[in-house]
């Protein structure tokens, strides 16, 4: 018991992980309801705040409780606050019965001793895509199950890119792409905006990039790192992105392609809905690789956890309700609300089917990787932040690509 408190009060102290949460979903303002009394009631805490009772989350949740013979009593927080009411939840014995969590805080709630292995519960995931169900594993252990997942990609204005005589198609590697930002100043138009913001942002916008170099995030300072760091760099000296990326969030860095002056901005799933409305015809192209193929892009989304009871006996109905949850049909109905790409094969088809713009996502997300796979867990935030750091200081020319990244990797160790 001791060093199950002890761990529970050093991930408390991770506030950056809680930093962490949130980069690519939707966020809130929930209230905070205590566990409800009764075998006959489960408790779910949920970070989509966006949802009321009426809506058809709510009524899902319920439906489900139903099939599994209990009533739901559901409470919404806010992403950046659950990690730590989840927390401090396990440390009072009062934690909610399903856990729907951001894929990055899993493996510090898993480390932490909060949550059960599927092992425990006897939940199958044997038809979720192993690079998603990776942001849910730690130390050959796996927590939970992936309810969707979002990532990054590009999109492009298919206006301005024949303007300035680019052809999509011939956008396939980073030297592709320069040429082509190349073109599109030439023509007079703005080439790539994306968020190099110094938070959880900027990193997560940098990581498709650091990955499609080849490098690690257990070695910042390769050559590769340098490579990425360096094509950024190159872009803004060459006038192909704008200095605003420095500041950009990813909301800010769509506005700024919104406006339709700029080829290519790099964002995610989430901007669907305002691409629509941008009143210009777009496509969408997975981040290319240095050397080709499409780059990994970091996975944002959320994972259905149960989390460690005091009465095992209620893990059984717990494990009814997160498979009720994540069931083909049920995952196809909430992964179309949330704008996310299904985390199976079987149910990424039937999106693919009902919707052709959702083929170059679920491109991406096949191809994406969590932030905390690799068994990073929680090592992930102190790498992100000294990650975020470099880059900005290589975008500002306070330091070069290979200087920022080395001072960064010295700051890990």
């Amino acid at each position: 018991m001791h060093s199950f408190s002890r761990r529970l009060l050093a991930a408390v102290s991770l506030s950056t992980v809680v930093a962490v949460a949130g980069t690519a979903c939707s966020s809130g303002s929930g209230g905070t309801d205590t566990k409800g009394a009764g075998s006959g009631t489960y408790t779910i805490w949920d970070p989509y705040p966006q949802f009321d009772r009426t809506s058809a989350w709510a009524k899902l949740l319920d439906d489900c409780g139903t099939k599994a013979g209990v009533k739901i009593k559901r409470t919404a927080f806010d992403t950046s606050d659950l990690a730590n009411k989840v927390l401090l939840a396990a440390q009072q014995d009062n934690s909610a019965d399903v856990l729907i969590v951001d894929n990055p805080v899993v493996s510090t709630l898993a480390e932490a001793g909060v949550l059960t292995t599927t092992d425990d519960t006897g939940l199958d995931t044997s038809k979720v895509d192993p690079n998603l169900l990776a942001a849910g594993q730690s130390g050959g252990k796996t927590y939970g199950t992936p309810i969707g997942a979002n990532t990054l990609a590009l999109y492009y204005n298919k206006e301005v890119l024949k303007a300035a005589g680019v052809d999509i198609a011939s956008v396939r590697d980073w030297k592709s792409l320069t040429a082509a930002l190349a073109k599109v100043k030439k023509a007079g138009k703005k080439g790539i905006t994306f968020s190099a913001i110094g938070t959880e942002e900027g990193s997560f916008q940098f990581l498709p990039w650091l990955w499609g170099s080849g490098a690690k995030l257990t070695e910042l300072d390769s050559p590769e790192g340098a490579s990425a760091l360096k094509l950024w760099t190159d872009w803004l000296k060459e006038g192909y992105a704008p200095n605003s990326v420095l500041n950009n969030t990813q909301t800010t860095s769509w506005q700024e392609f919104a406006s339709g002056d700029y080829a290519f901005a790099e964002n995610g799933t989430w901007q669907l809905a305002g691409a629509k409305k941008a009143g210009f015809d777009y496509g969408v192209l997975p981040v290319p690789g240095a050397s080709g193929g499409n780059a990994a892009a970091p996975t944002g989304g959320e994972f259905v956890t149960v989390p460690v009871q005091g009465d095992t006996g209620r893990y059984a109905t717990s494990q009814k309700l997160v498979s009720c949850l994540t069931s083909a049909d049920n995952l196809y109905d909430t992964d179309t609300t949330l704008s996310y790409v299904a985390p199976t094969g079987e149910v990424q088809d039937k999106q693919a089917a009902a919707n052709a713009e959702l083929k170059p996502w679920i491109d991406a997300v096949k191809a994406a990787k969590g932030r905390t796979s690799d068994d990073l867990g929680t090592k992930y935030p102190k790498i992100s932040e000294q990650m975020w750091k470099a880059v900005q200081a290589a975008l500002s020319g306070s330091k070069s690509p290979k200087d920022a990244l080395a001072a960064a990797q010295d700051a890990v160790r």
